[in-house]
This record gives C-alpha cells, sequence and structure tokens, in this order.
C-alpha cells in the first residue's frame, strides 16, 4: 500500500547535505509508489528547493523563521510537529547526522512512536520493508520490520545511494508559517572547529590518522592526499588525544561512524573502538610499520611501512593519474 512519507533536508552554510537526496531515496522506498515530501527549515532557504525536487521529491515544504537561522532542537521540533500535523503521514526519515540524532527521539516521544536509527540499508517488501541496522558496535546486523504505527527512521550517512539528478523534473513547492515560541535556547554564535572542505561524515574518501603520525605536523601529508583525493581527513582518539589535530576529526564508538568509498587508515593501530566508527568502510587500506597491528584484520589491502615514506609515494602516483 502506498504511504506518504516526510524526508527532513538538511542544510549546511546554505548547501544542501547529501543525506538530504539520500533520505529522499529511503523515503521512496518506504513509500511504495507514495508521496515523498521533503521539509526545509531554516531562513534564507528558498534557493535550494529545487534540487530536492530534482532528486526525487514529490513537493517540498518550506519553514521559514529569523528564529531557525540555527538548529535548536525546541525550534526544529515545533516547525516539524506542525508539519506533521498537518501532513498526517505514514513515514518519517531523516540523517543519522548530529542533527537527526538529536531531533528524532524527541519528536518520536511526541508523536508516541517507535524509532529504527542508524539505517544502513532498506530491503522493499511490500508494506512491510525491513530496516537493517548495526549492533554490537558493528559486529552484526538486525534486520527490523514495522508492523504497525509511525515509519519512523534515521539513516546513516553515505550507504544509501541517491537517486539520479533529474533537472527537469516539476513538483510543488509551499510554505508553513509556524510561530516558533518558548525557546529554551538560543544559539547566538557558532564556532566551528571542523576542517574546511568535505564533509567527513560524507566523505567518498577519508584519509585517517592515528598515534603513528607522531605531531600535528604529522597530519600535513595525510591532508595533502585527501586533497588529491577530493577526501577528508580523520583521525584515531589516540591522535585527539595527544593534541596532534581537533576532537572534531575522530572516528570511531565515541566519534563520528563513517562508511566512505575508501578509507586509508595511516599509522592506526586498530584500537577496537576505533574500528567500530570505520568498519564498514567499502575498501580499506592500512598503512602501519607493526605487521601485527590489529587494523590489518579489517584491511583489504596493508602496507607494511612507516607512513612517512608511504604516503609521499602515493601522493606522487595518484599525481601522475591525474596528469594523464
Amino acid at each position: 500500500m502506498s504511504k506518504k512519507v516526510l524526508v527532513l533536508a538538511e542544510t549546511r552554510e546554505g548547501s544542501l547535505r547529501n543525506v538530504s537526496f539520500e533520505a529522499i531515496a529511503a523515503g521512496k522506498m518506504i513509500a511504495d509508489g507514495g508521496e515523498v515530501i521533503s521539509v526545509l527549515i531554516g531562513n534564507g532557504i528558498t534557493d535550494v528547493v529545487n534540487e530536492l525536487v530534482a532528486y526525487g521529491a514529490d513537493r517540498v515544504i518550506t519553514v521559514e523563521d529569523a528564529k531557525l537561522e540555527q538548529y535548536s532542537s525546541d525550534g526544529f521540533s515545533q516547525a516539524l510537529l506542525a508539519v506533521i500535523e498537518q501532513e498526517n503521514p505514514e513515514g518519517i526519515v531523516m540523517g543519522h547526522t548530529s542533527l537527526g540524532k538529536d531531533l528524532s527521539p524527541k519528536l518520536a516521544s511526541r508523536l508516541n512512536s517507535g524509532l529504527v536509527s542508524d539505517v544502513t540499508a532498506i530491503e522493499a517488501d511490500g508494506d512491510s520493508p525491513k530496516f537493517i541496522r548495526p549492533i554490537y558496535s558493528g559486529k552484526a546486523f538486525e534486520k527490523k520490520v514495522i508492523k504497525d504505527g509511525l515509519t519512523f527512521i534515521t539513516i546513516r550517512p553515505n550507504n544509501i545511494p541517491a537517486l539520479e539528478k533529474e533537472d527537469g523534473r516539476s513538483g510543488d513547492v509551499s510554505s508553513v508559517s509556524v510561530d516558533i515560541t518558548d525557546l529554551r535556547t538560543i544559539i547566538k554564535e557558532v564556532v566551528r572547529k571542523a576542517t574546511d572542505g568535505v564533509d567527513l561524515s560524507e566523505a567518498k574518501v577519508i584519509v585517517a590518522g592515528g598515534r603513528g603520525v607522531k605531531s600535528e605536523d604529522g597530519f600535513k601529508p595525510l591532508k595533502e592526499l585527501a586533497d588529491l583525493l577530493g577526501g577528508a581527513v580523520g583521525a584515531s582518539r589516540g591522535a585527539c588525544d595527544a593534541d596532534y589535530c581537533d576532537y572534531s576529526l575522530q572516528i570511531g564508538q565515541t566519534g563520528k561512524v563513517v562508511t566512505p568509498d575508501l578509507y586509508i587508515a595511516c599509522g592506526i593501530s586498530g584500537a577496537i573502538q576505533h574500528m567500530a566508527g570505520m568498519s564498514n568502510s567499502k575498501v580499506i587500506v592500512a598503512i602501519n610499520k607493526d605487521p601485527e597491528a590489529n587494523i590489518f584484520k579489517v584491511a583489504d589491502y596493508g602496507i607494511v611501512g612507516d607512513l612517512f615514506d608511504v604516503v609521499p609515494l602515493l601522493i606522487e602516483e595518484f599525481k601522475k593519474v591525474k596528469v594523464s
């Protein structure tokens, strides 16, 4: 049976995040031929609505208010609840991002609904699709089926492919006016410590460093390699604890969980907490001087050697490929 599904779109610095398009694709699987409505919340956001339609949204609803310029769970929940009340959907999809992880349990509680979080794949099966999510730090996977009530899920970025973009596609765009009141938190300033460039959680290529980089300067060749490959730089907790880099780069059980197409681990021993955050990467390349390092157990390709010798060689070879 076809369903109406709301999909929350996310923006960063005025641009739509890739997870917004992936969420639309997930919404299509749940809708089963029904309507997928993308919801965009913020201020001054109308410039990007057509892109949501191009990636598969049947309709786009915007909620704009100066109080929604920056994310707050109070403001966004008020805005989204107003749209949910108006549309009465059978499904809700949002990214398993910092925003989604904060907002989704609050909404589920308000709606008296269940929530399947961190979904990495969906098996379409008529009225009851199966939602696959990792458990036990990625050591196993479970399949969830929602038999009754609202289908509410969050999806892990970079796992469910977005639909092909259709620039000529048409869809209705409307706005909902919501009186945002009683905000307990007002964000006056956002100080970003994250590095410029590709968003780590959505990067297709990640070059990560551990204690083996030895210093802050040790990350420079990793940054050069990541830039060359159009990727992002990450780190293990050990590197962050040693003040080699900021904690915004941390990948692992207590950091970001990533699933890039290519993960290059440089000087990372492979503690279980770190591997919980990256072991589902499609291709893993490990560079380490210790042939017994735990990281080699999950690596598709292993290079036993000093990262300060190996990484410059990789940079040189990739530059040749780019030139040719």
